[in-house]
């Protein structure tokens, strides 16, 4: 039995285990894949306070030697869900093992919704990247595509547009379907260009770098080559809360409904991180989950197991 288990083990999760434990609470840590989650995609992180530059690696090694240092148990699990059964939440594996806890965070993150291109997924943190904010510095004074008319894309390309040479939009549909003042604002300037009715067909490497992208217009057939330095994916993001979807309530995106108390309203079950809705989706903001998380939890299980 653990004071507190952390479904997921990217910032959000190992800062919520490293504030668990310091309050003298037992944390385990259940990480289906690689710890550090998405920051481990960013070569160069930037906009941490108190460090300089370190890579998203760099950073989710030392965060995940710092809560095993402070006495953290983590474990390679899938979890295929929770039994709420009042004092004892029952973590459910993928493996068939289960684990006990007094309160549990869910801090499962999104992933990113790719183009399905070859060669892509090799390319992430060499080439393709998400988060303009994270590494848009990384490509001053080079040539970037953007993938993506939404919203976001949108967003994601004027903050490129302040550092780069070119920025170039590529849509598949055959306007953008972001805000109409969000994008003439875009398109107004005078180092943007776009291309709707488009889709990516193929990326060009060359010694294992990104180099440009082959372009066909859905209308005509024709297809021509776009040289960049840079892709940015802005296609969309994909909560990964399905095995939670009838324990704690979700929004229309498949966000967790959660403000930024992180609570659930499902008492002694908490969450934290790109996972809940939320408007900013930083590293800064999963960090600050996590400690707001883990707070919560450890003044639930002193309230109620004295």
């Amino acid at each position: 039995m653990h004071d507190v288990i952390i479904i997921g083990g990217g910032p959000a999760g190992m800062t919520a285990a490293l504030y668990a434990v310091r309050n003298g609470k037992s944390a385990l840590v259940l990480e289906k894949g690689g710890f550090g989650g998405q920051i481990t995609y960013s070569p160069r992180v930037e906009n941490y306070p108190g460090t300089l530059c370190m890579s998203g690696n760099e950073f989710a090694d030392s965060l995940l030697g710092q809560i095993i240092e402070q006495g953290a148990e983590v474990e390679v699990e899938t979890v295929t869900g929770i039994n709420d059964e009042g004092d004892i939440k029952r973590v459910l594996t993928e493996s068939g093992t289960e684990y006990e806890a007094r309160a549990v965070i869910i801090a499962t993150g999104v992933k990113h919704r790719m183009l399905g291109l070859a060669g892509e997924n090799e390319l992430v943190g060499n080439g393709i990247s998400f988060c303009a904010l994270c590494d848009g510095e990384y490509y001053r004074g080079q040539t970037v595509a953007v993938a993506g008319g939404g919203n976001s894309a949108l967003q994601e390309a004027t903050l490129l547009a302040d550092v780069c040479k070119e920025v170039v939009m590529v849509q598949d549909l055959d306007c953008f379907t972001g805000e109409e003042t969000l994008a003439k604002a875009l398109l107004a300037r005078p180092n943007v260009r776009a291309f709707t009715g488009t889709v990516i067909e193929e990326i060009s490497t060359e010694n294992g770098a990104l180099e440009g992208l082959r372009l066909r217009k859905k209308a005509t057939g024709e297809s021509f080559e776009l040289p960049c330095d840079g892709l940015f994916v802005a296609i969309g993001l994909i909560p990964e809360n399905g095995a939670f979807s009838e324990l704690v309530p979700l929004d229309k995106a498949g966000y967790i409904d959660s403000g930024e108390d992180c609570e659930t309203g499902r008492p002694g079950i908490y969450t934290a991180g790109d996972c809940r809705r939320k408007r900013v989706r930083q590293l800064t903001t999963a960090a600050g989950d996590g400690a707001t998380a883990a707070l919560a939890a450890c003044e639930y299980i002193n309230r109620n197991f004295r």
